[in-house]
């Protein structure tokens, strides 16, 4: 059995979404300083790193993360590492992936696993991302989550058709993954967000077991 942790370490150089609170994590009290135990803090969005996108994010529906299924978050998935070429993972794209049949959790490794390989603090804009199109192609085939590599599973500067496909259809948006050392192929999928009662997401612990 391997396990490989496909989550991002989260710190105060961790990039986030351009608007979002940046991260904020301090020591506020220190044994060295003569506390009896170190204490810290930490400040943050609820879209930081490796996260999920509850419905309520983009329908305002009340759909809260606390509500989401752990079912759907846990259990078999498929990982497919995109070639460099593909700039965005649209309909056409997804018709030339051999993506197995029966797969309803579907991660996606893209060449934005080399920003987290690199060490890149930046937010980059140029991300490849899952089009309008490409969405509705998933949920065509039933998938019931889809994982990305980078902050958002949707373009920048066209966030609201992709996550609102998706989001109606009652698909769980995993964003934020790091797949860079993580071969294309079947595994099992333990993702769990933290329980925030109302919030709109979540950061979560997310690892992939290959048996």
């Amino acid at each position: 059995m391997r396990i490989f942790d496909i989550s991002l370490s989260i710190s105060p150089e961790l990039p986030v979404w351009p608007g979002d609170p940046p991260v904020e994590l301090e020591r506020v009290e220190s044994m060295d300083q003569g506390a009896h135990a170190n204490v810290s803090h930490l400040s943050a969005g609820v879209h930081t790193g490796t996260h999920v996108d509850a419905p309520h994010h983009f329908l305002n529906d009340g759909r809260t993360v606390e509500q989401m299924p752990l079912d759907v978050l846990t259990g078999p998935c498929y990982v497919v590492q995109l070639p460099d070429g593909i700039e965005a993972i649209t309909a056409e794209a997804l018709e030339g992936t051999s993506i197995p049949e029966g797969i309803n959790r579907i991660l996606f490794g893209t060449s934005n696993s080399r920003f987290w390989s690199r060490g890149e603090t930046q937010f980059q804009e140029n991300f490849v991302a899952v089009t309008e199109d490409g969405a509705r192609w998933l949920v065509e085939r039933g998938i019931q989550l889809v994982g990305i590599d980078y902050l958002s599973v949707a373009p920048y500067g066209d966030s609201v058709p992709t996550h609102t496909v998706l989001l109606q259809a009652g698909v769980v948006v995993v964003e934020g993954l790091d797949l860079s050392d993580v071969p294309r192929g079947f595994y099992d999928l333990y993702c769990l967000p933290l329980k925030l009662l109302g919030a709109d997401g979540a950061p979560a612990r997310a690892v992939l077991i290959q048996k």
